[in-house]
């Protein structure tokens, strides 16, 4: 019978101490998350809408506590914890390993976090993982734990954490016999069912047709960024959102423009023959309530939902752009980090619409390019294995911009020029990188300044001041799309893994800026007053 070894131990052990890291200054890390009053006008919402938000609110609660089991485990341990200050940067960080630090520990007597988290058996291998015979065992929604003697079992969601999904479908009732958009209602029905069976297709749909609806939950196990091990396991989550009718109705143009903007993308035409489907949807929100996976370190300023390419194939994909907490991020980081960074003559070019539209269309970017290989049509994400959301992350980013400075040179986008958008972006990557290159999104911002920079987008002065050519930045742009999409579409794992480990990587030049804009004293991200109270309901 195999000993499964669990880290939790080492809090009950007597010679480990469980408190703070005395190398690092926890107080400080704290105080580089700037708080933020998660609200919008609710007045524009039905007396119903009203209503299902606090039940929306409870929902959501829970899928906090089944993140923190699925990320970390027993909660109770913290108890041990006095200082005031680590417990709160646990919090932040739903364990004891800085999410914006390359996931280090900053909580004597715990190792590094682990990579499978608890999703998986803590002395799994990739040999052991690799050998066992199970259909699920890589699904989206089933947990790995051991038998009675020691070997692996296959475990759906539902049943691991059946308590709470008990909770939720309770709750959920509740919100179906209130809502009274036809939309809403059925999303929550199907919803209800995909909790019970982790079969998520149908609700994925009827989320997609939810048109009319002021009021949005994004709720369920959803990304897959969490497991290190296989990136295979979903995390719960649960956003809880505003329309701002207005300005979503000022991107509604856009959605018909897909199947034409694929066509322009700077790749060959083998590897762009995905085409897009117009159900899409291109909408801004307000947030007002975060919980689970999305609340953990970095906070998510943007949502490209279903995952599920047959869902995407069919009815494409929802783009919610949550623009209250991108607001908050330009205003309190990323504007004072291109004052130090960039060059005094290009800082007219930091505006916030360039922000809000270089994420905007990085989400789109998500669904256009390859779903399959070109050669052997299997899907990206198989092929490319461990490297897949660094690299869909990485292409998101660069044909985002791509888009962006194509649509205003075509007059579809006004407000902004080309070179707010390029200005914007690379400012923007010096916000992100802050986050380290641990996780699939810094590997990605760092591909991505790394090839921008080889490329003569921009230069570096000997005081760290960046300096950028315009000219040559679009030129860099459309070859690293290229690039990406070429990536991708060949599925060729070799040359991803080569080439992230090559340059999705910090250089010391870059970590000596990113030192000077730490020891400036700016935000690293943000973290919300939110909930009833701070919505005045």
């Amino acid at each position: 019978m195999k000993k499964t070894f669990s880290f939790l131990l080492l809090f009950s052990c007597g010679a480990v101490m469980f408190g703070q890291n005395n190398d690092i200054d926890v107080k400080a890390r704290v105080a580089e998350y700037a708080y933020y009053d998660l609200k919008t006008d609710v007045s524009k919402l039905s007396d119903n809408d009203k209503k299902l938000i606090p039940i929306f609110v409870q929902i959501a609660d829970i899928m906090d506590q089944l993140f923190w089991k699925q990320t970390y485990g027993d909660m109770s341990d913290f108890k041990k914890i006095k200082d005031p200050y680590v417990k709160d940067y646990i919090k932040i960080n739903y364990g004891p390993w800085d999410r914006l630090d390359d996931n280090k520990s900053f909580v004597d007597g715990v190792g590094e976090k682990p990579d499978a988290c608890q999703y998986y058996p803590q002395d799994i291998t990739p040999e052991e993982y690799s050998a066992y015979e199970d259909p699920n065992k890589g699904s989206l929604y089933t947990v790995l734990r051991r038998d009675g003697q020691g070997n692996l079992k296959t475990v759906w969601y539902h049943d691991e954490y059946k308590e709470e999904i008990t909770k939720v479908c309770d709750l959920l009732d509740q919100a179906i016999a209130i809502a009274e958009d036809p939309g809403m209602k059925k999303y929550l029905t199907e919803r209800k069912k995909a909790f019970l069976t982790d079969d998520y297709y149908a609700s994925d749909l009827a989320w997609m047709d939810m048109k009319d609806s002021h009021l949005d939950f994004v709720v369920g196990p959803i990304e897959n960024y969490d497991d290190k091990l296989n990136e295979a396991k979903a995390s719960y989550e649960a956003f809880i959102l505003v329309k701002d009718e207005e300005r979503s109705a000022q991107l509604t143009k856009f959605i018909a423009m897909l199947p034409e903007i694929q066509k322009i993308l700077p790749c060959a035409p083998i590897y762009k023959t995905f085409v897009p489907g117009t159900s899409s949807d291109l909408n801004v929100y307000d947030a007002i309530y975060y919980a689970g996976d999305c609340n953990s370190g970095s906070k998510t300023i943007a949502i490209n939902l279903p995952n599920d390419d047959r869902v995407q194939a069919v009815k494409g994909a929802r783009r919610l752009q949550l623009r209250n907490s991108m607001q908050a991020k330009f205003e309190k980081i990323m504007l004072p980090i291109g004052k130090i960074v960039l060059n005094p003559k290009q800082q007219q070019h930091l505006k916030f619409d360039a922000f809000f539209w270089n994420v905007t269309f990085h989400e789109v970017a998500h669904g256009l390019g390859v779903k399959e290989t070109v050669y052997d049509h299997r899907p990206v994400d198989d092929a490319l294995q461990t490297e897949k959301t660094s690299w869909e992350e990485a292409k998101a980013d660069i044909v985002g911009l791509f888009i962006v400075c194509h649509l205003i040179k075509e007059g579809e986008i006004t407000d902004i020029t080309v070179e707010d958008a390029i200005t914007t972006f690379i400012a923007g990557i010096f916000r992100s990188v802050r986050f380290g290159a641990a996780s699939s999104h810094g590997k990605a911002n760092m591909m991505c300044f790394n090839s921008l920079q080889r490329m003569g987008a921009f230069t570096r002065d000997k005081d760290g001041i960046y300096t950028i050519n315009y000219e040559l930045a679009q030129i860099a742009i459309s070859q690293w799309a290229s690039y990406i999409l070429m990536v991708q579409g060949e599925g060729d794992f070799r040359t991803a893994v080569d080439y992230r480990s090559k340059y999705g990587v910090i250089t010391p030049e870059l970590q000596q800026d990113l030192d000077r804009i730490n020891n400036a004293g700016i935000p690293r991200d943000i973290r919300f007053n939110q909930g009833i109270k701070t919505l005045g309901l």
